[in-house]
Parts: structure tokens; C-alpha cells; sequence
């Protein structure tokens, strides 16, 4: 369940409350009784593991191998 911060608009108390998504907003500040609105910060992700960033699908190599140019045909062997 996510945790969601309320601000006071009276006292400025900061307020965590662990809610549901279903759950209605916190309105009444406890400790004045002052409107409460919901607090929007950063979001704090970490991506760990593989996969994530554009050079871990990429080979060890960081030059671009040259194309492959056809082989010249092989010289008949002379019979002597």
C-alpha cells in the first residue's frame, strides 16, 4: 500500500498516513483541525539489475565490425 504525506494549510504539520488506493483523501488535520491537502514529491525508484540502460543489450565491443567482403574465387591449380 503506498504512503501519501498531507500538509496542513493552518499549522503547516506534515502529516503520513498508509491509505489504499480506494481509500478516501484525509481531509481534518488531527492536531488543529485546519484542511489537509496531499503533498506531490519526487518519486524515489531505484531499476537494479540488468537490462535497464541502453548499453547492457549492447556486446563488450564498442567499435562496428566491418562487413564481410566476398571471397575472390580460388585460382585453378595447374597441372605440371
Amino acid at each position: 500500500m503506498p504512503t501519501y504525506e498531507y500538509e496542513c494549510q493552518a499549522c503547516h504539520q506534515r502529516v503520513e498516513a498508509v491509505q489504499r488506493f480506494s481509500d478516501p483523501a484525509l481531509t481534518t488535520c488531527e492536531i488543529c483541525g485546519g484542511d489537509l491537502k496531499k503533498v506531490f514529491s519526487a518519486v524515489g525508484i531505484v531499476f537494479k539489475g540488468s537490462g535497464f540502460y541502453k548499453n547492457d543489450s549492447r556486446g563488450t565491443t564498442t567499435s562496428a565490425t566491418p562487413a564481410a567482403t566476398p571471397a575472390a574465387p580460388a585460382a585453378p591449380a595447374s597441372s605440371d
